[in-house]
């Protein structure tokens, strides 16, 4: 079947009821656009005051290192490649939604596993929305801003150099809805995408099925906000963030490897997100913009990278791999691209699965041998992920 030119159209011509094109009408794709001709704007410079660095320890099994550096820059995270090495490609990651928010926090060990294996990665944290066309323009341009300050600067705190960044292959890794968001940028966009999508337990269900008894949560929120606001509880509620973050900090010191204070900030954005999500349901929002059936019939549609791997777990009962490699087979076909599948041990959280801080004291009892068991098996899945992915981007052509 001959291959058919990769186009970028506005969503009326295909009778979508959104126009993810308005701010970029008749985009030309580039097959591989990795950044090897375009230069990034010199405006952007990376100034010391507005970075920042957060250690989160993460012992690793023989071969790996025991600990991932996540820099802060511009809104997005940094992780290059530990012990000085020059990384092998570029991958933009996004989690799921509300834990990727905080993904130096909820994915600091598979970030570590893939930044292990040479990879410069870039991390876009998002807050939650039912607008995913919104978050996932501002996601892109995030992501694109942070980059362009990488090309003209390069790392120099790590011994790279914007030369050493710049002809680096570009590939993007996502996990649940931040799979979801990244097969929309790769349908919304056409310049500047990634070479390859790495799609991690994609998930895209109606808010109804998404979120229990959504349909009913709006006006009951309605309903009760005058009573609530009225209530001397309410005052003290509103100052829970004070006492009680400190309460969740104070926790966090135990259940996250070698703590650091960069966290607390962390700690503060996801819970952060809770109010803007029940502001939304209280405004009368029902369903996410736009719907999983639209997107379907955008992806089917627009979907523009050449090479993808989904990726399932046995064990993840939400998973929707399935219905994308569907919509997404012929349109991939269409234009000589290619589209993987794989089957891997696990759930739906398997990709958040962190190493736990576990001491063995002085004597060694059965209880450090169970403990070890554990963390042997939870996460010698995450390995496998990590490993599956980083084996398939190093096999692309």
């Amino acid at each position: 079947m001959a291959a058919a030119a990769l186009t970028c159209n506005n969503f009326p011509q295909i009778k979508l009821l959104f126009s993810p094109y308005r701010n970029y009408p008749h985009c030309i794709p580039h097959i591989f656009p990795i950044h090897k001709t375009r230069r990034p704007s010199t405006s952007l410079r990376v100034t010391s005051n507005r970075d920042s660095y957060a250690q989160t320890g993460n012992p690793r099994s023989s071969g790996y290192s025991n600990s991932t550096t996540f820099r802060k820059l511009d809104t997005c995270l940094v992780i290059p490649p530990p012990n000085g090495r020059k990384p092998k490609a570029l991958i933009k990651f996004l989690g799921g939604a509300f834990i990727g928010a905080v993904p130096e926090v909820t994915y600091s060990y598979l970030i570590g596993l893939l930044a292990n294996e040479g990879y410069l990665i870039i991390c876009v944290p998002y807050d939650v929305t039912f607008d995913h066309e919104r978050v996932s323009r501002g996601i892109y341009e995030r992501f694109h801003s942070c980059l362009d300050s990488v090309l003209t600067t390069g790392l120099p705190e790590n011994g790279i150099s914007a030369a050493e960044i710049a002809d680096l292959p570009f590939y993007s890794v996502g996990h649940s809805n931040g799979a979801l968001l990244q097969v929309l940028t790769g349908s919304y966009f056409c310049d500047k995408i990634p070479k390859a999508n790495a799609i991690i337990s994609y998930n895209n269900r109606p808010a109804s099925e998404a979120v229990p008894y959504f349909e009913q949560l709006g006006p009951l929120v309605n309903q009760m906000m005058p009573v609530i606001e009225t209530s001397p509880m309410y005052s003290m509620a509103q100052n829970f963030s004070v006492d009680g973050l400190k309460s969740l900090v104070d926790i966090a010191e135990r259940v996250i490897p070698d703590y650091d204070p960069e966290a607390t900030a962390s700690l503060t954005k996801f819970v952060d997100q809770l109010p803007s999500v029940f502001n939304q349901v209280a405004e009368g929002t029902s369903e996410f913009k736009p719907t999983p059936a639209e997107n379907l019939e955008c992806f089917n549609k627009l979907y523009n990278v050449r090479r993808t791997l989904l990726v399932k777990f046995d064990s993840d009962t939400i998973d929707e791999t399935d219905v994308l490699e569907k919509t997404l087979k012929p349109r991939i076909e269409s234009f000589g691209g290619k589209l993987e599948k794989v089957v891997l041990r696990g759930n739906h959280i398997t990709p958040c699965i962190q190493e736990p801080k576990w001491q063995v004291g002085s004597v060694y009892t059965p209880a450090d041998a169970i403990a070890q068991g554990f963390k042997a098996i939870s996460l010698n899945d995450t390995r496998i992920l990590s490993r599956t992915i980083t084996d398939w981007f190093d096999n692309l052509e």
